[in-house]
């Protein structure tokens, strides 16, 4: 039996191994790039809370001074 008797009797069993294969290797390139993006949204997801934890520190410090100024002009108000 040669090599072309064998690629002629088992062509399906061996186009099916290549398809296999080749689902594989396109299977692994997705979830490198899954695992890309995974990193990516979790680099944006701490940028992401350390700038709302700025804006609420800006935030607490401005109401810290409008309650500053509040008790300054309520006391104001209240002298006889």
């Amino acid at each position: 039996m040669t090599v072309y008797d064998l690629i002629r009797d088992f062509w399906a069993a061996l186009a099916a191994v290549f398809a296999f294969l080749l689902w594989m290797v396109r299977l692994e390139a997705k979830a490198i790039g899954n695992e890309r993006e995974i990193r990516r949204l979790w680099t944006q997801r701490k940028e992401d809370l350390e700038v709302a934890a700025s804006a609420r520190k800006e935030t607490n410090d401005m109401l810290g001074e409008i309650r500053t100024d509040v008790k300054q002009i309520l006391s104001r108000d209240n002298r006889p």
